[in-house]
């Protein structure tokens, strides 16, 4: 088997590269031009000095997990220990599947196999490799992304409680730090049309109006008044009574969106 050794180091050292990117990104970590290079330089090194290499098998596993650990620490450099255990881990994970998503590739494209000694790279195009971890790259950016903005979601979610004369409703309100709406003085939380028939019923007593700004431009808009507005929270229940509430749009997740200064306060 004739291998080409300017070929297997880039090869090796982009896909070390991206994979140490994507660890990175998911440990929400800064990236730097110059050591995540120099971790991927070392990674591709690597990867062409180990074949030479005559050990037993599980010095190979040993080797190659320590050799991981080391582009990590490399690409990192942080004074802490956690950003290091992270992005060791992400790497780890994400080489896997990686790997994975190549083995289903190359089988796709029938690519020869050597048993014990991984797939030929003689006979996998540089193109199908590149191509193939450009594809799982963007596929776990745009993973990653949508997981943060999950989670930003729900860790600003709480459960809030509603009265409007005897009714009562609990719905979800999201906090919004955006949202600095205030009307004569006080802070003003946002609710749909629908929501504001559920908690007044359906005779509707407007307070007053106000503009709101929107992307298209101001509009004018209904406030009402409810008697009271209680955000229940890990630590405490924080009530406010005569809460002012306007119509706009909240999204799926929620039925109310907190006012910012409603938040502060809490």
């Amino acid at each position: 088997m004739v291998v080409w050794i300017e070929v297997a180091l880039l090869e090796n050292f982009l896909l070390d590269g991206v994979l140490l990117y994507l660890a990175m990104k998911c440990a929400r970590l800064k990236v730097s031009r110059w050591r995540l290079p120099l971790a991927a330089a070392i990674g591709a090194a690597e990867a062409v000095v180990f074949p030479l290499l005559s050990v037993p098998t599980w010095a190979a596993y040993f080797l190659k997990a320590l050799g991981g650990a080391l582009l990590c620490v490399t690409a990192v450099g942080s004074k802490k220990i956690k950003p290091y255990l992270v992005t060791t881990a992400a790497f780890f994970f994400l080489t896997f599947a990686l790997g994975g998503a190549m083995t289903a590739v190359y089988s796709f494209f029938d690519i020869g196999y050597a048993e014990g000694n991984g797939y030929l790279v003689e006979k996998a195009p540089v193109g199908l490799i590149v191509g193939s971890a450009l594809v799982f790259a963007i596929a776990v950016s745009q993973g990653a992304r949508a997981l943060y903005r999950y989670r930003k979601v729900k860790s600003n979610l709480f459960s809030c409680t509603l009265r409007a004369g005897e009714r009562e409703v609990n719905w979800q309100g999201y906090a919004d730090s955006g949202n600095l709406l205030s009307f004569r003085g006080s802070p003003v939380c946002v609710v749909s049309p629908a929501a504001v028939f559920a908690l007044f019923g359906r005779v509707v007593k407007e307070t007053g109006r106000m503009r709101v700004g929107t992307v298209n431009g101001g509009k004018e808009r209904p406030v009402f008044q409810c008697d009271s507005l209680t955000i229940h929270t890990e630590k405490q229940n924080v009530e406010r009574e005569k809460v002012y509430l306007t119509v706009g749009d909240v999204g799926k997740d929620c039925q109310l969106i907190l006012s910012a200064q409603l938040m502060e306060a809490s």
